[in-house]
């Protein structure tokens, strides 16, 4: 911690000591000991010493011991060259600096009883009369239950002033937007805050929430004290408590203080005060900074904060999260239209489905990179396009919060499968570089646009999110070269996120994980995700759900205890089944996991790949979503998906991703007995596109497996697409599923 710090803020606090001292003495000399103290018509005395100390003052003379206590608090003058922790120190200092203030409001109200306005919640312009004072309990009562509902998280405590009116206006409604109130104290080169709001024409009072509690830097203790008062009247907490108090207040109560202006060292006091509390104080000045964490949230004192960043990193640092309340989109919103299906007649446009590349990718950006809310389209939108026409779509989201982590990415990415399927007359399906987005007529009639995927994603992403993350901006690219340079950077992440899992085994753990992220789609389907079977989306694999998990305890990633083994060659445990059967609501009671002929796992609409069984063939073919032609099963992914991708387990037909091609649990049941783990030996055709995909993969799973030439013998389209000239390739080439047991027997 800075030593400057330390010194400024113990000298102030000396100061204001000594300062009100001499005034509480000359006040004895003008009234009698007994006279009456207060704040008009509260009942808490002077509420900050009341609740911190549980002393009350009731007359002239009761100030004295608060004034004994606020010198005993004073440390040691900061001297030579001592190298001490001086945390402490400035605590004590900025609490001593806290008392005196109080008590110097007190003797001023009791010098010149209408220095501030009476009760009320607007100011008296006509009177010349701006400054408020500390609200009364009528006011409290009113406004401090905000404080316990939600409805104000908090307040910003503004002193001094802006360089200008317009700067002032700009930061008190940027916090106005976010629903805080804003607390103004202290003058500045002979102005204030609240005055440049008035010659700004806004109104100020608590009914605006813009509450001017006095000129001088004093009066920033009526925040404080209003905090106090919130903490005895509505959370119970007694008196003298004084650690429940400040708890209270740093966990319930997102306050601040921006200092705007030269910060002297009674400021200097006043800011290591309210540090107690754990509000810390954000200045637009070249002052030394404590940026360590320790009693605030995060730092205690940050400079040089310009003034158009200064709500965003004030909000940032005391670790309050916004809460957006409305979707401002033309389009109704919400769960009941996530399983809406947009039909070729009523169909506007559409991206991606093979039609187009749809790209989505979720990264996590540095606090100072991104802006919140900001969302951008770089190319076309759906006004600039005719009807039936398609678009390529990039949606990249960037998330920045101080308890984001990139391991995090993958499960919000996941999430903007269903946040879009939330608008109504929009459909969604797929993930990754997969994803294809639907636009209805109607919906483009409400006038809705792809600006509108980036609100609905902003303002979800912090309402389900908002615990770890504090900045959401996104950018919607709708030309063609753009998609693709962000489909190359998202598959080469895509690939570092897969490789996570690369070496671990589903015999390494006892809990599996659970995703019902589509059964909006798929009422039946329930998803198991093992540490060798990703998700058959290919967005989340097993670590990405335990990391949903510790996100969303009650989101649609649950653990599954393994529990006893019924089926180690087929993969199935009774755990599993039984959480299944509970999941999908008595549809499904038990599934394999490493079987496609066997009761397999039940598949959704949103799989990377349909694999089926090629009974001639003696083997498996599969097919990705972005192949468009015939297969020799006789079906095309899109038919293959429509007919099995309802959530029913389809002997002869599993989807699955593509990664798990090449994981060694891949249909091990229906494998070569001679090979423990050796399923994808039956794989006899896939598309030529997803063979130059995860070519690498196959190479180094083929080469394990003691046949390194084993994707040369797997045909493709350009050797034929009907099962016949499929098996005069694999004679050919001696594939091995020719050597194995039945299929449909084994």
């Amino acid at each position: 911690m800075s030593r400057l710090v330390a010194f400024a803020a113990i000298q102030g606090g000396y100061n204001v000591v000594s300062k009100v001292e001499g005034e509480y003495q000359q006040a004895l000399e003008t009234f009698e000991a007994g006279t009456k103290v207060g704040f008009p018509n509260t009942a808490y005395y002077l509420p900050v010493i009341y609740s911190l100390t549980g002393i009350k003052i009731e007359t002239l003379e009761d100030m004295q011991k608060p004034l004994d206590f606020a010198k005993k608090l004073l440390p040691p003058h900061i001297k030579g060259k001592n190298h001490l922790p001086y945390l402490g120190s400035l605590l004590d200092a900025g609490m001593a600096t806290l008392f005196a203030f109080e008590l110097q409001e007190a003797l001023k109200i009791l010098k010149n009883p209408d220095v501030y306005l009476p009760s009320a919640e607007e100011i008296d312009e006509d009177s010349g009369k701006v400054w408020m004072g500390p609200a009364d309990d009528v006011i409290m009562r009113k406004r401090g239950v905000e404080f316990v509902d939600g409805s104000a998280p908090g307040f910003a405590a503004i002193v001094g002033a802006a360089p200008d009116a317009e700067t002032a206006k700009a930061l008190v409604e940027d916090y106005q937007r976010k629903n805080l109130y804003i607390f103004l104290a202290a003058n500045q080169n002979g102005t204030t805050v609240a005055e440049q709001l008035l010659e700004a024409d806004v109104q100020i009072g608590w009914n605006t929430r813009i509450v001017p509690f006095g000129r001088e830097i004093s009066s920033a203790i009526f925040a404080l004290g209003f905090a106090n008062r919130a903490a005895m009247a509505f959370g119970g907490i007694e008196p003298g408590d004084y650690k429940r108090i400040l708890k209270y207040n740093k966990d319930r109560i997102f306050a601040f203080v921006n200092a705007l202006g030269d910060v002297n060292a009674e400021w200097a006091g006043a800011a290591a005060g309210c540090v107690n509390w754990g509000f810390p104080t954000i200045a637009d000045t070249d002052i030394p900074e404590i940026l360590p964490t320790g009693v605030c949230t995060y730092e205690h004192v940050v400079a040089n904060v310009p003034h158009n960043e200064m709500s965003q990193r004030s909000i940032e640092i005391r670790g309050l999260k916004v809460q957006v309340t409305e979707i401002d989109i033309p389009c109704a919103f919400g769960p009941a239209y996530e399983g809406e299906r947009i039909r070729k007649a009523d169909l506007h446009s559409q991206m991606g489905g093979g039609k187009t590349q749809c790209t989505e990718l979720v990264k996590m950006a540095d606090m100072n990179d991104i802006e919140d809310g900001k969302v951008e389209i770089v190319g076309p939108n759906i006004g600039d396009i005719k009807e039936g026409d398609t678009l390529p779509l990039g949606i990249y989201v960037q998330i920045a919060g101080r308890e984001f982590q990139d391991d995090f990415e993958p499960i919000l990415e996941r999430q903007i499968h269903h946040l879009v399927n939330y608008i109504q007359g929009v459909m969604h399906i797929g993930q990754r570089d997969i994803s294809w987005v639907r636009v209805g007529k109607p919906a483009v009639e409400k006038g809705f646009t792809l600006k509108d995927i980036g609100v609905v994603l902003h303002a979800k992403m912090h309402q389900d999110f908002g615990k770890i993350l504090d900045k959401v901006q996104v950018t919607l690219y709708t030309k063609q070269k753009d998609v693709d340079e962000l489909t190359k950077r998202a598959r080469a992440e895509y690939k570092q996120r897969d490789e996570r899992v690369e070496n671990m085994r589903d015999e390494d753990v006892e809990t599996y994980y659970s995703c019902t992220l589509c059964q909006s789609f798929a009422p039946n389907h329930v998803c198991t995700v093992s540490p060798e079977r990703t998700g058959l989306c290919g967005a989340y694999n097993w670590m990405d759900c335990k990391a949903s998990f510790e996100i969303n305890p009650t989101g649609p990633n649950q653990p599954i205890e393994k529990g006893e083994c019924l089926d180690k060659d087929l993969g199935q445990w009774k755990g599993v089944n039984e959480f299944i059967y509970n999941a999908s609501k008595g549809g499904i009671d038990h599934y394999n996991f490493y079987s496609i002929v066997f009761d397999p796992m039940t598949t959704c609409g949103c799989c990377e790949c349909v694999a089926a069984v090629l009974p001639s063939c003696n083997g498996v073919m599969t097919v990705n979503r972005d192949y468009q032609g015939e297969t020799p099963c006789g079906m095309t992914f899109t038919t293959l998906a429509g007919t099995i991708g309802g959530g029913a387990s389809t002997p002869g037909f599993v989807g699955h991703s593509k990664f798990n091609i090449t994981q060694r649990k891949f249909i091990r049941g229906d494998g070569p007995k001679d090979k423990e783990e050796g399923g994808l030996l039956r794989m006899v055709w896939m598309p030529k596109m997803l063979k130059e995909e995860i070519k690498d993969r196959v190479d180094s799973r083929a080469k394990e497996l003691g046949i390194p030439d084993f994707l040369d013998r797997v045909a493709d389209e350009t050797v034929g697409t009907t099962e016949a000239e499929v098996m005069e390739f694999l004679k050919k080439k001696k594939h091995p599923a020719l050597d194995m047991d039945p299929i449909m027997g084994s």
